[in-house]
């Protein structure tokens, strides 16, 4: 069995032998690991993957007294595990194709039990994937019923994740808040400076030279959250803006599908308003 260790805590000495002793008394060989030190923060962060004929339950019965003694936030995941996850959308399919096909193909070690969106323009795609859609139309009026009804789903489906594929609503607060680190969305590297309607087309007419996206957690502040991936591309004068579009879906969904993949295999830790990320 090979597990993942994902810890950290206020940075002191002894963390990294301690942390072997206790893997290597459990009977675990580590065969992968990464550290990093917050300068900001003081926070040590670690990635440990082990592999080991012990039980998951022995691992984390093992590696509990230090926990405790380090006060760390310490999580044991069996790294062959895949991430039950939720996936959000309006009517744009690129974001969401890109998971499913990823999933699909054994890339993304996500499981996809339900898609849910405020729109039937993508159930087609649900339907040829094979996961169960579900229609949640949202408007001012039903907000509260509506985001009441998703976290039935989540429960129901037993969700760990949510991504936000190309959704466009807007979640509550007190829905951030409880979901927080657990919800990931996908824009266009151009918000703050291209917001509203058509932000590739404003791009175009300003002549922009580079077009890209941003993965990040959600929070309260919209489109504020700690960031885990990003990618950009150049552009130059000769391309439309319709081309701007197509160059951009397909950066957006590259961006997010690591992203998803990063958090799915425990490589995201949060520090404050920023990641780290063991990529």
């Amino acid at each position: 069995m090979n597990y993942i260790v994902a810890l950290s805590c206020l940075d002191r000495p002894g963390i990294v032998h301690t942390i072997s002793g206790g893997l290597l008394g459990a009977g675990c060989n580590i065969v992968e690991s990464q550290q990093f030190r917050s300068p900001e923060s003081g926070t040590f962060f670690m990635r440990i993957e082990v592999s080991t004929t012990a039980s998951l339950e022995q691992v984390r019965a093992a590696l509990a007294p230090i926990r405790d003694d380090f006060h760390m936030d310490l999580r044991v995941s069996d790294a062959a595990a895949r991430t039950r996850t939720m996936i959000m959308c309006s009517t744009a399919g690129h974001a969401l194709n890109d998971l499913l096909f990823a999933q699909r193909s054994g890339t993304l070690p996500i499981e996809v039990p339900v898609i849910v969106s405020n729109h039937l323009t993508l159930k087609p795609m649900a339907e040829f994937y094979g996961v169960d859609f579900v229609h949640l139309p949202v408007t001012a009026a039903n907000k509260s019923q509506a985001e009441a009804e998703l976290l039935g789903l989540a429960q129901k489906y037993d969700i760990e994740l949510v991504v936000l594929a190309r959704y466009m609503q807007i979640l509550s607060d007190s829905l951030c808040e409880r979901m927080e680190g657990r919800v990931i969305n996908i824009h266009h590297s151009f918000l703050p400076s291209f917001k509203g309607a058509k932000p590739y087309h404003q791009a175009y007419a300003r002549g922009v030279k580079l077009i890209g996206a941003t993965a990040h957690y959600v929070t309260a502040d919209l489109d504020e959250g700690p960031i885990i991936d990003q990618e950009v591309t150049s552009v130059n004068h000769t391309r439309s803006a319709d081309q701007l579009v197509q160059l951009g879906r397909s950066v957006e969904g590259r961006t997010l599908t690591r992203a998803v993949q990063w958090h799915a295999e425990h490589r995201v830790m949060l520090d404050g308003q920023r990641t780290v990320v063991f990529s």
